[in-house]
């Protein structure tokens, strides 16, 4: 089980005084936290339009930067939203940003983009017309000890993946009110966060990351077709395939997850972590196991390669 009773997330970090002081990236200015804000108009904080990323620096350098983009263009460009800037922008701003904060690595990056400032509050995006709205905040953040070994409580949640022509889960969006329920359900539930069947009721995801389970020396994850394409999560997969470790998209229910040798979440910020029960159902021992080791270590592996 958990190591205490403490309330858990998948996003827990140290405390660190120095973000108390963070700069931070708004529209091509870097101001102090305490200075940094967006309009009472705009389309991200009326609708939840707009999108994001997450991502990592490791010794100056973003991991997996290119997948990144290409998932942040892509969704922006499926919405009809133009950032104004290119990739190399994107990383100029990006870099910009860490130089000012002095920052090099185990730090967590939130790039926001929204489809700006609206001139009047109502929701047809012909409204937004000043331009878009992109905002860097970033800080100096690492994983909690505990949730590297002891892992996490989920609790199976009535708040599903939705169809892709409802919302379709990929877009990274700014509207998170889907998984915001989970979460509540999750907590309600005495757990630390939800995990989400898709329509037909197989396993997804969580409310905040993708979700694996180890049966008899397989990985399995769900088919894709409802979770956020995760940049971690093909990660994972790809290593598997590299390493001879067998892996599966597949269907599967709660019926084969509570019986599963091992679970684990894999996210940007905390790469792979252990899952110590769901439903209050033991997993394995309800610590990180031999393969979500393996896993992880091949993981920071890649990514030390990646960052050289």
């Amino acid at each position: 089980m958990s190591v205490d009773n403490a309330r858990s997330t998948t996003h827990d970090a140290d405390d660190d005084v120095r973000n108390q002081d963070i700069l931070i990236y708004v529209n091509g200015d870097i101001v102090h936290r305490n200075e940094a804000k967006v309009s009472v108009y705009d389309s991200g904080f009326m609708l939840g339009d707009g999108m994001w990323e997450g991502m990592r620096l490791y010794n100056g350098k973003w991991a997996f930067f290119e997948e990144h983009m290409d998932r942040l263009f892509d969704s922006c460009k499926a919405v009809s939203l133009d950032i104004g800037m290119s990739r190399e922008q994107v990383a100029d701003a990006l870099d910009k940003t860490a130089h000012a904060n002095d920052m090099h690595t185990d730090v967590h990056c939130r790039l926001m983009v929204t489809r700006g400032v609206k001139v009047k509050p109502f929701q047809h995006p012909s409204l937004s017309r000043s331009g878009p709205t992109v905002v860097i905040i970033m800080e100096h953040s690492k994983p909690v000890n505990r949730l590297l070994s002891g892992g996490i409580r989920l609790a199976s949640v009535p708040q599903v993946r939705g169809l892709p022509h409802s919302q379709d889960a990929k877009y990274n969006s700014h509207s998170k009110l889907n998984c915001v329920l989970a979460c509540l359900q999750a907590e309600a539930a005495g757990a630390d966060e939800g995990l989400m069947l898709d329509p037909n009721g197989f396993v997804n995801t969580t409310n905040a990351c993708n979700f694996f389970i180890v049966r008899k020396g397989e990985v399995w994850t769900s088919t894709g077709d409802y979770c956020m394409n995760g940049v971690t999560r093909q990660k994972v997969i790809d290593l598997c395939r590299a390493n001879d470790i067998p892996v599966h998209e597949k269907n599967y229910s709660l019926y084969e997850t509570y019986s599963a040798d091992e679970a684990f979440l894999t996210g940007t910020f905390g790469a792979q972590t252990p899952v110590s029960d769901i439903d209050g159902k033991l997993i394995g021992n309800g610590s990180a196991g031999p393969m979500t080791l393996r896993i992880r270590d091949l993981y920071m592996a890649l990514v030390k390669e990646y960052v050289g």
